[in-house]
């Protein structure tokens, strides 16, 4: 189901938009070409911005004809000269000839509008139209040229809209649009950004950011399943690398964080660009034209797990609009708000003091003058007084989700900006950013050590151990000897929050010593559902879970430790091989919760079983069967197992060398290497359920009751039933082999004893080693092999910490 619906997806016609940055010179398109060549998208949509600084220059002739300066004339010739050099570089003399002359005939109408000397509002905006369709046709003329079916199509044709700000006629322009689509199968349109058409047909612009608007839009109108704005940057930084060397790009960023970012200014997203993706299931995504391998910033529905700011954004010259509210008009601003929402004017930042009846917004100066200019006219009915402007403020932000709520990171905020000329600060009432507006100073001092106290210090892990039993000894050893490496190497803090054993748990949130665990353990008694409800003020930025038992009971807290974001590592094989319906569910958990579950350790221990199975999946393998010795006693025994000892004797000598369970029965009834099976089959993408794995237990049912005493007296009830499988086994020529099975294609899984060749890999091996067989589509006929101990408390201790390091560098 899920191959149907990507292939449904995969023919929604992706869209790309390119700015004009990346379409500033001949070069420039010849690179976008080469982008939209290897997407190989043969029915891509590509919204293009009018080429570099055009818009810019058409603006100025419009002022320079306005104010009567006769430099006009002079910047219609640049202008010209721009465009024509542009083709003349980018395309051979016979493929520029038509685009020459089409520009000629766009030069001659630009100048008989002018010379009307009637340039009202439509008129300006049918000039600043041509940037965009000069780029379009470039652009489509170019991939015809490289033998890409490609066709130049102007917005206008499609999208209708009304109002101001511009309101879409969804109904309209998607009918339109399709009709268009559909009269152009597998041919890549190049459609002109910024510009639309009223329901007269004259032209309206989309405003400031407009073309990366057009694009979200079209991917909205055209079903689209993609969306890909290039520019000169690859994505979000945690904050502007031109000012803050240390700042990294975000490869992923929720859509309300996006949002906020926008919302206060940033020149990467604008808030009408999100509008069509939070309203489809578009996926956005920013990248690089110029350098289209360094990264990208995904734009993602899910918020991130982690709470607290991600980016550090700002404003160089901001505006204070001030008015005066009386106390009688309370819900004044309130009004005042969502009048200027509407008219996509929202405030970055606003204070209200009720002490001077003053309520001061903060805008960027492009949207001071709009502001400013709407509620001037909006004065005498808006229960204001006193509308001014002030000038000369600078805004510095933090963005996350729940920054509000994280005290320490509110605290660096505070203290860094009131060393600064402080005007306020305000915390969103969404908790997605905390705002400071400043009087205007060189921002870049504050930027760096705002960054690096959020982001460069050390993220704080609380560890919490359950069982110390052998091998959570051996963990703790080494995790005192690897502590230091972890930590500088991954950037991480790591404190041992809290040990719990059989008896009781010790907690501290100022950490444990390994030392005080292993040798003078004190434990209080601890009721779970009381310690549960008090995780939530432990004060990490995460806190990891390390599970080294064999507790079920445990294991039914996994759920209630998911839902506080307690990271899981386990050597505990219950959870991975539990009844189906309670490991869907925690699937599903750790999924809505965004927590990882780690389980390296509970298959091979040390061996590289499960990254394996992982890595052939990510390479494109389909895994066909699952077979081994996953079982280090039974290795051992039948190794052993020649006739010349009966079985019993080697069972009581495992035992006496420690290498069974402490009641043998539980090596030889074939449930542990059961759940090894359940976990390597789920691990490789199948929902195995236990209930259906044929186990063959070794254990007679008259034994398997006893006393644990009373079954060693009865041992030798063992060796009848063996010694007659050898001796088949001997007859055949082969080997007596405990062996776990998965067949794929059948679903079909078992455990027990089995006859395989003299020469078969499961035949020799060293004793007590583990054997896993992985079949492929590629690894058939000479399955991968992977062998060794299997077991051991140092190999589970190392699994564990592998485990530990991978968790953590994840972070």
């Amino acid at each position: 189901m899920a191959q149907q619906q990507n292939d449904i997806d995969s023919h929604r016609r992706p869209v790309h938009k390119f700015g004009g940055s990346s379409l500033a010179d001949a070069a420039c398109f010849h690179r976008v070409a080469d982008i939209i060549n290897s997407q190989g998208q043969a029915d891509a949509l590509i919204v293009v911005s009018a080429s570099g600084k055009t818009t810019n220059r058409l603006i100025e002739l419009l002022n320079l004809f306005v104010s009567g300066d006769n430099a006009a004339a002079a910047t219609l010739e640049g202008l010209y000269s721009f465009q024509c050099s542009l083709i003349e570089n980018t395309l051979s003399e016979a493929e520029a000839a038509p685009l020459l002359a089409a520009l000629d005939e766009d030069i001659k109408t630009i100048a008989g509008v002018l010379e009307n000397h009637r340039l009202d509002d439509d008129q300006r905006s049918f000039i600043q139209s041509f940037g965009e369709l000069w780029s379009s046709r470039l652009l489509a003329s170019l991939l015809n040229s490289q033998g890409v079916p490609a066709a130049s199509l102007d917005a206008r044709r499609f999208l209708r809209v009304s109002g101001s700000p511009v309101q879409v006629d969804e109904t309209y322009s998607r009918r339109q649009l399709q009709d268009i689509l559909t009269g152009h199968p597998d041919r890549i349109l190049v459609v002109t950004g910024f510009i639309a058409a009223d329901a007269e047909g004259r032209t309206r612009l989309l405003g400031r950011n407009g073309s990366d608007f057009s694009a979200t839009l079209l991917a909205s109108l055209a079903d689209s399943s993609h969306t890909t704005i290039w520019s000169d940057v690859p994505g979000v930084f945690s904050a502007d690398p031109r000012r803050v060397k240390e700042a990294s790009l975000l490869p992923r960023l929720s859509l309300p964080e996006a949002a906020e970012l926008a919302r206060l200014g940033s020149p990467i997203l604008h808030s009408r660009t999100l509008g069509p993706v939070a309203a489809s299931q578009q996926q956005l995504m920013l990248r690089c034209s110029y350098h289209p391998d360094d990264g990208h910033t995904r734009i993602v529905r899910q918020h991130q797990r982690e709470l607290g700011a991600r980016i550090v954004t700002s404003v160089d010259d901001a505006v204070l609009v001030e008015m005066t509210i009386p106390d009688r008009y309370q819900d004044t601003v309130n009004a005042l708000t969502e009048w200027l929402t509407r008219r996509e004017l929202a405030p970055l930042a606003c204070k209200r003091r009720p002490e001077h009846k003053l309520w001061q917004i903060a805008y960027t100066r492009e949207q001071a003058e709009q502001a400013f200019s709407l509620l001037r006219d909006h004065q005498p009915a808006g229960s204001f007084e006193g509308l001014q402007q002030r000038e000369g403020f600078s805004l510095v932000a933090l963005v996350g989700r729940g920054v509000t709520g994280q005290a320490e990171q509110c605290l660096h905020f505070y203290h860094a900006l009131n060393e600064q000329p402080l005007e306020f600060i305000q915390p969103a009432q969404n908790g997605l950013s905390l705002v400071g507006v400043v009087r205007r100073i060189v921002l870049e001092p504050l930027l760096l050590r705002l960054h690096q106290s959020l982001f460069s210090r050390p993220k704080r892990v609380g560890i919490i151990l359950f069982g110390r039993g052998n091998i959570g000894q051996a963990w703790l050893k080494l995790y005192q000897q690897e502590k230091a490496r972890l930590e500088q190497t991954l950037n991480v803090q790591l404190t041992l929050y809290g040990v719990f054993d059989s008896k009781g748990a010790m907690l501290a949130s100022q950490g444990l010593e390994v030392e005080q665990v292993l040798n003078d353990f004190q434990p209080a008694s601890m009721v779970w559902p009381d310690w549960l409800e008090n995780l939530e003020e432990h004060g990490f930025d995460q806190l990891v879970a390390l599970d080294f038992t064999a507790s079920d009971s445990l294991v039914q807290y996994y759920p209630a430790l998911v839902e506080q974001h307690v990271h899981l590592i386990a050597a505990n094989k219950l959870a991975g091989a539990a009844e189906q319906g309670f490991y869907l569910r925690l699937k599903q958990s750790l999924a809505e919760h965004r927590v990882q579950f780690l389980s390296n350790a509970t298959v091979g221990a040390g061996l590289p079983v499960q990254s394996s199975l992982r890595q052939l999946l990510q390479s494109g393998e389909q895994i066909r069967a699952i077979s081994g010795i996953f079982s280090g006693t039974l290795s051992w025994l039948f190794q052993h197992y020649d006739g010349k000892q009966t079985f019993s004797e080697l069972v009581l000598q495992a035992w006496q060398q420690g290498l069974t369970e402490p009641d043998p029965r539980q090596d030889l009834n074939g449930q542990d290497v059961k759940r090894k099976l359940v976990i390597l089959a789920r691990e490789a993408g199948f929902d195995l359920d236990p209930a259906r794995v044929r186990v063959s237990d070794l254990v007679p049912g008259s034994l398997a009751g006893l006393e644990k005493d009373a079954f060693f007296d009865r041992l030798a009830e063992l060796d009848q039933p063996l010694a007659e499988a050898l001796s088949r086994a001997q007859k055949e020529g082969g080997v007596l082999r405990h062996v776990a099975r998965f067949d794929a294609a059948s679903g079909e899984a078992s455990v027990g004893l089995e006859v395989v060749a003299g020469d078969h890999a499961f035949a020799h091996l060293r004793p007590g080693d583990n054997v896993y067989a992985i079949e492929t589509r590629h690894y058939r006929q000479n399955p991968m092999v992977i062998q060794g101990p299997g077991a051991g408390r140092e190999v589970t201790a190392g699994a564990m910490q592998a485990d530990l390091w991978n968790l953590l560098a994840g972070f």
